[in-house]
């Protein structure tokens, strides 16, 4: 519903409904608090509140927020954490951060190690997502275009 909201324009009762739902331990209700928090839509800006509810929702797996506190720990210059947060998130399939990654490699900011095991474990979890039924339906998808109105 919050985000119903705010696509109406009404950040306030966006707010109050991901709130509602953070406090039940909603993942993408602390993500979009986060970035509500960083924009300052519907709350005043807040770095420490964008800052908690990032590492909530990237504790409870969200692969946005997680590379989200990465970028946020560069800009500290926490550039180690940064590159674990990133390491993380591409785990987690985030393919910005696998971009990311690969710039710092070619930078000469990471190693090939670790570099070679995010973009390993970004595969496998790529890999994992497969199945017929799942390429069945895209192709299904892709072939029908009336189906999306």
């Amino acid at each position: 519903f919050g985000t119903r909201c705010r696509e109406n324009g009404d950040y306030k009762g966006a707010i109050e409904c991901w709130t509602k739902a953070a406090e039940l331990g909603d993942v993408e209700a602390h993500y979009q608090l986060s970035c509500s928090y960083r924009i300052g839509n519907g709350v005043e800006k807040d770095k420490k509140k964008e800052v908690h509810h990032l590492e909530q929702a990237a504790i409870k797996g969200d692969p946005q927020a997680r590379y989200n506190l990465g970028t946020f720990e560069w800009e500290r210059g926490e550039h180690e954490r940064a590159v674990k947060h990133w390491i993380i998130a591409a785990k987690l399939g985030d393919i910005k951060a696998v971009a990311t990654l690969k710039d710092m490699y070619k930078r000469g900011l990471i190693g090939k190690e670790d570099f070679a095991a995010a973009l390993r474990a970004h595969q496998a979890t790529l890999d994992a997502t497969k199945s017929p039924q799942r390429e069945e339906a895209e192709e299904y998808f892709r072939n029908d275009p009336d189906l999306f109105y």
